[in-house]
């Protein structure tokens, strides 16, 4: 029995154990399911203790699984997250929630550059081919964020603060403002954050991959 197959854990419960004895095997074998795990009761809370178990991953099983492609779109999108993941060769977990408006994966582990990429290239692409996934033959249709290690909160408030600068330069100027060459989704970022605000307007130039936003005074607010 290989030692990178098995895994001991425990838990107030039999339950709790083998959610335990999950998390741990995931970040190994990305997308594992309870069904492709063999448990072995070590202790039973019955006798007064904790529980625990020990176990074992069917390692074929976990191999044609990733193989299906799930029905519901949340599934899928943790599907293609957890092939990526797995294709780096990264040990990380991936979580996923999904709300009235949007299906959120995240992945969580150590060094997940690879995974982001510069100026979060891979990810974007990651996210782009997930939303793709979860809708094949949909008409109904949610937001898919992809985010690692809270790269998305991180670039996000990077770019409300480029935004809040070039804003007030082309305020104290009376010009428009080009921001560097952003990618779509990076785009809209910016437009919808100064959206809120009606002393500037947005719109963006050029061809890709170097288009850009360019910030404005708004016409009300020039001098006449």
């Amino acid at each position: 029995m290989s030692d990178d197959l098995t895994v001991e854990a425990a838990g107030e419960s039999l339950g709790e154990a083998k959610w335990a004895a999950m998390k741990e095997l995931e970040p190994r074998f990305p997308g594992i399911t309870a069904e492709c795990v063999r448990f072995e009761v070590i202790e039973d809370p019955e006798a007064g203790g904790a529980a625990r178990v020990r176990g074992e991953v069917d390692e074929d099983a976990w191999r044609d699984a990733a193989e299906i492609i799930p029905e519901e779109p949340a599934e899928r999108v943790r599907s293609v997250v957890a092939r990526v993941v797995h294709s780096f060769g990264l040990e990380a977990t991936v979580d996923v929630e999904e709300t009235e408006d949007e299906i959120r994966a995240t992945v969580n582990g150590e060094d997940l550059g690879l995974m982001i990429g510069k100026h979060g290239s891979t990810i974007d692409a990651v996210q782009h081919v997930a939303f793709r996934a979860a809708y094949r033959g949909r008409e109904s249709r949610k937001q898919v964020t992809v985010d690692a290690a809270g790269y998305r909160e991180r670039r996000e408030t990077t770019l409300h603060r480029m935004a809040d600068r070039a804003a007030a330069e082309a305020l104290r100027y009376d010009r428009a403002v080009e921001l560097e060459p952003m990618r779509a989704p990076e785009r809209k970022v910016v437009h919808t954050y100064l959206s809120e605000r009606s002393d500037v307007e947005t719109h963006s130039e050029g061809d890709e991959p170097d288009r850009r936003l360019v910030i404005s005074p708004a016409r009300a607010f020039r001098e006449p």
